[in-house]
């Protein structure tokens, strides 16, 4: 008797995030692609197996009873696989902590620590992995990961709140609006081209939106796809970008920079995130030097 063919492995992966996280539109998010990529995986899958796997359920999904039988194989199949990829990457690093975190935080702030964070810390040896986006599936095989991200958190995750996240305007003092932007209200700006990331679009909307005035009245200049280099033009002297205060903290006391308004809070938090039922002692000793390091910022 011939075995059954396994359905495609990216449709089963698109499924199981969908029935894990709630939804396509997290799915995709969770995987880095579209939604519409999700969507035709799911027809995939269900084409191939000759049943329906989703309902609708308001605005969302929820699965049918075959989609709960098979939510409950795959998350146990690929939970194995994670277990099994993670315990092979922390035996090939020789037992180093895998941390991940985005570039841009690993490039402009903590490349700059990890003499004092090795002198402090001598016990947890580091693997660094630069990874973008918040809570991905990718995530999930790293030993802990460093993020700038807002609750509520997901299922799955366990999260140490390190810091509230508070963000300003930062601009060179060698632009042409500097002198004017330290003496005018925030309004000034609606008239000034920004700096912008397309890893962070709500950044601008948000500030407006917490100093009074229209995100619709914007006016967007240069486009970055990450945020180290949106600061690196921002220290330039090309614009006036936004930014969290750690990451410019050094340039602000050097002088580098000017931050005209100030910092304010953004709802979200500095969090140090680890895979539920993960235990690590290193990871709550690098929760503690973490803190510390932002309350210094």
């Amino acid at each position: 008797m011939s075995t059954p063919p396994l359905p495609p492995l990216n449709a089963l992966r698109s499924f199981e995030a969908t029935a894990r996280l709630g939804g396509v539109g997290r799915a995709a998010a969770s995987l880095h692609v579209t939604h519409g990529a999700i969507s035709r995986q799911l027809r995939v899958l269900e084409e191939h197996l000759g049943v329906a796997l989703f309902e609708r359920d308001g605005r969302g999904l929820r699965p049918t009873a075959a989609g709960e039988a098979l939510q409950q194989a795959c998350a146990g199949a690929f939970g194995q696989i994670r277990e099994a990829v993670a315990a092979l990457q922390r035996r090939q690093r020789a037992d180093a902590l895998v941390l991940g975190c985005s570039g841009s935080i690993l490039a402009r702030w903590m490349i700059p620590r990890l003499q004092v964070l090795q002198a402090d810390l001598p016990q947890v040896p580091l693997h660094w992995s630069a990874q973008d986006g918040s809570f991905t599936e990718a995530q999930q095989s790293l030993d802990a990961v460093l993020l700038l991200a807002q609750p509520p958190w997901p299922p799955g995750w366990q999260v140490r709140e390190l810091a509230p996240e508070r963000v300003g305007v930062v601009v060179s003092p060698q632009h042409p609006a500097a002198a004017r932007l330290r003496q005018r209200p925030p309004s000034t700006l609606l008239g000034e081209p920004l700096l912008h990331t397309t890893s962070r679009p709500q950044a601008w909307p948000a500030w407006a939106l917490a100093h009074g005035l229209d995100p619709a009245r914007l006016q967007l200049g240069n486009g970055f796809e990450h945020l180290y280099y949106l600061l690196e033009a921002a220290v330039a002297g090309l614009g006036v970008a936004i930014a969290p205060e750690p990451l410019v903290a050094d340039e602000l006391a050097a002088g580098r920079l000017l931050a005209p308004w100030g910092f304010a809070a953004t709802g979200g938090f500095w969090v140090l995130a680890t895979p539920e039922g993960a235990s690590d002692p290193r990871v709550d000793a690098l929760a503690g030097w973490l803190a510390a390091q932002l309350a210094r910022a």
